[in-house]
């Protein structure tokens, strides 16, 4: 079948984003997982440990995620016994995300995770600059 260039794999900028995601969440699984988190986790914890005791609603904007996703995300790591979801006092429809003293014990035994992670990746720091930087571009668009 003859097919437009445009439709071919090597020709979709998704494509390279979506395998270079996997590929670089995959990287964290083996540092993860002896803390006992997933990625999305992590990444809920650098908003934590950057500045505790904010709503889901900034959470989830600052993650780029929707409630349905950082939802179920929440229950199980206050399961675990690392955050505290509170409503708030001056708005109880609005529920407030804490870390406990093992939340925040954590970030003691993850703050070596990026350093690993980027000794990984082949990249030279202005090509990680200037890729940082490209991606937000996108995001932001």
């Amino acid at each position: 079948m003859k097919i437009d260039e445009s439709m071919k794999l090597d020709s979709q900028l998704c494509f390279p984003l979506y395998a270079a995601s996997r590929k670089i969440v995959s990287l964290y699984t083996p540092h993860l997982k002896p803390l006992g988190i997933t990625y999305t986790q992590y990444i809920m914890f650098l908003v934590l440990w950057e500045g505790d005791g904010i709503t889901v609603g900034e959470l989830c904007k600052k993650l780029r995620l929707d409630t349905g996703t950082v939802t179920p995300m929440l229950k199980n790591t206050e399961r675990q016994g690392l955050i505290k979801r509170t409503r708030s006092e001056q708005d109880e429809r609005v529920v407030v995300i804490t870390l406990t003293e093992e939340g925040r014990a954590l970030y003691k035994k993850a703050k070596d995770i990026p350093a690993r992670i980027g000794s990984c990746v082949k990249l030279n720091k202005d090509d990680a600059v200037r890729l940082y930087q490209i991606l937000y571009t996108l995001l932001d668009s």
